[in-house]
């Protein structure tokens, strides 16, 4: 072969390698904007003084590249985090609330959840966190400063095109519909209750598209019944099992959700609105924990594994060794490699939708 041809070849080579590497690092949305509870919060709760649920201290934040609490409820990055990285948006997905954000973070997107919020607004009664009905007032907010950054057209081209991320749910049943009794003379049923926040959820996504917004991915719930600090709530269960009767909950809730997104879509042009299946992903975590990695998927890393979170999971705590064994880190939270499986699951159903 003679010189020219080689190197007319290894031009060739290296420009279509080139060229197939800057497609895999292409942004697949302009920015991600996150709206929820602390599946999500990257660390909103650290600055208003009266919220209750924080994560600023050790032993969260035990493994972020910092090593350091930044308001994760985790001990690493987050579902977040790991998707925004995956959606080659960005690493590391700030708080809207943190202070000095630079014009760059803004561009790229931001997080607005909070931690214990739920979308009834009764459930953030009980912790004072920033409720989700709240969340659109910040997005406002940050709408005005990505103009002021990039002028108006730019700045709304970015929000109709953004990645937006909706986690929320579990908290008005965790932390209030099965623990207020009172709540049962309002709906008697479970069913009416669901059919009361999937209302909630529905005017949400509704603000949140009249505001820009057009690409959603919608969380369902988790197995609650599976959560480590429900699994405590019933005392009698010393062998650890799974309720049921809060996973069929689960499964019927997400049932309905599953009917109502694509009503919401048709009914507003030019959405696309992806359901994002958690349920599935961590069941299959707590059955098959073997295939994961895991060794311990009743309790979590910090402390007894029981009952502690936020405050409760602290620097008196103890800690398992090995948190990728774990597949959640305190009772309600999962780790990063807990987070970092059930990211894998949706991002390839992301990619999926996009092409659809």
């Amino acid at each position: 072969m003679s010189t020219s041809i080689t190197i007319a070849f290894t031009l060739f080579i290296t420009t279509t390698l080139l060229v197939f590497a800057n497609a895999k690092s292409q942004p697949l949305f302009p920015a991600i904007l996150i709206f929820g509870d602390s599946t999500v919060d990257t660390g909103n709760n650290n600055y208003p003084s009266e919220i209750i649920f924080k994560a600023k201290h050790v032993p969260y934040g035990i493994d972020f590249p910092s090593h350091s609490p930044n308001g994760r409820f985790s001990n690493g990055k987050i579902f977040s985090d790991i998707i925004a990285t995956k959606l080659n948006i960005k690493q590391f997905v700030p708080p809207f609330l943190q202070p000095n954000l630079t014009d760059q973070e803004i561009l790229t997107g931001v997080c607005f959840a909070s931690a214990g919020a739920g979308y009834d607004d009764r459930t953030s009664l009980s912790t004072q966190a920033i409720r989700v009905s709240e969340q659109p007032n910040m997005l406002k907010s940050y709408i005005a400063r990505l103009k002021s950054i990039v002028g108006d057209k730019k700045a709304m081209k970015i929000i109709n095109n953004a990645f937006v991320v909706v986690s929320a749910g579990p908290n008005d049943f965790i932390l209030n519909y099965y623990d207020v009794p009172s709540w049962r003379r309002e709906y008697p049923t479970i069913s009416d209750y669901q059919e009361f926040v999937l209302n909630m959820l529905n005017n949400f996504v509704r603000e949140l598209y009249s505001l820009g917004c057009r690409k959603f991915l919608v969380g369902g719930l988790p197995p609650m019944g599976c959560l480590p600090i429900q699994m405590t709530a019933q005392f009698r269960n010393v062998l650890r099992f799974c309720l049921e009767q809060e996973n069929r909950d689960s499964v019927l809730y997400n049932q309905k959700l599953q009917k109502l997104l694509p009503q919401i879509e048709g009914s507003l042009t030019e959405s696309k609105i992806l359901y994002s299946n958690v349920y599935d992903p961590m069941m299959d975590m707590i059955q098959r924990p073997s295939k994961y990695g895991f060794k311990e998927t009743t309790r979590g890393c910090c402390g007894s594994g029981y009952l502690e979170t936020s405050f409760m999971c602290n620097a008196y705590s103890t800690m398992c060794q090995n948190r990728s064994e774990f597949m959640f880190f305190d009772s309600i939270h999962p780790t990063e490699a807990g987070y970092s499986y059930i990211a894998n699951v949706l991002d390839t159903k992301i990619r999926g939708w996009l092409k659809a």
